[in-house]
């Protein structure tokens, strides 16, 4: 593995997945009973974004700073941008960014549960090293493969939670090993929301990866989520990407139709930005 997301941390990517993210996590809230997360792919936790990696690519002035600045009112993304500053205290800049696991940790109540994994040998051995490894409630699984936690972790002792899937997609075998991992999960726990976010990049293998899914048998509902923000133009790099979303709340789905049209016109690079949901199965 060579994929390193400090390089595009805090970009369009991260804002989209992290906001839809927080919001799930505030739904699960509101219930007074325990909920589990599993992050098969958690990275380093935090990251720095004046480091030399962040610094290198800017993806992050196109990311989160232009979603701070200009949906710093939103209601709905609130307690998102309140983690993301409370990163930042005292600080006019951004300077550190939380990934997948930060963000599910400032969310946790007595009773909840986060398991986060990463298989990349130098990352993993930075995620244990941060606070988040010795919070009572997380148990870092590093370095291990996620996809094989989706199988030892499944089901959890809680009855409702998330599986946040996130994979780097570099292998020419990613979404076939998404497919698998979907399969093997809703196995175990058929009634746990499965959130998969995915890079737009070929919309035929993304047309493919949507079809298998629908076919596995006994599919819950799920629904697709989409933003692009920019003409595809591969010497630009990513233009979109999306979550698939097994059992999403139903909290989440309505805020998507706010969400959604927010994040396109935040963060779109030109006239090509666009965005969509549909239900891929059911409803």
């Amino acid at each position: 593995m060579n994929y390193r997301h400090i390089f595009h941390a805090g970009n369009f990517a991260d804002v989209f997945k992290h906001l839809l993210q927080a919001r799930a996590l505030e739904y699960f809230q509101q219930k007074n009973k325990p909920y589990f997360v599993l992050d098969t792919h958690g990275g380093i936790g935090y990251y720095d974004l004046q480091g030399d990696e962040a610094v290198r690519t800017a993806e992050a002035e196109q990311g989160i700073v232009r979603f701070a600045e200009q949906a710093a009112d939103e209601p709905l993304a609130k307690q998102y941008l309140r983690i993301v500053s409370g990163l930042n205290p005292g600080s006019e800049s951004l300077c550190y960014y939380p990934g997948s696991p930060v963000l599910t940790s400032e969310f946790l109540r007595e009773g909840d549960r986060l398991v986060v994994c990463e298989l990349h040998k130098e990352d993993a051995e930075t995620l244990k090293q941060t606070p988040l490894g010795r919070h009572q409630q997380v148990q870092v699984l590093a370095p291990v493969n996620g996809y094989e936690a989706v199988r030892s972790q499944l089901p959890p002792i809680e009855k409702r939670g998330l599986v946040l899937i996130d994979p780097p997609f570099e292998n020419t075998s990613e979404f076939d090993d998404v497919v698998d991992a979907l399969k093997q999960g809703l196995k175990r726990w058929k009634s746990g929301s499965f959130a998969v976010w995915y890079p737009i990049k070929d919309e035929l293998k993304t047309a493919a990866f949507h079809r298998d899914v629908a076919a596995l048998p006994g599919i819950p509902k799920t629904m697709i989520m989409e933003l692009n923000i920019r003409t595809n133009d591969e010497r630009k790099g990513l233009h979109g990407c999306g979550f698939l979303w097994v059992n999403p709340p139903y909290g989440v789905v309505q805020d998507s139709e706010q969400l959604l049209p927010l994040l396109c016109k935040t963060l779109a690079q030109d006239k090509g930005a666009n965005f969509h949901s549909r239900w891929l199965v059911g409803e």
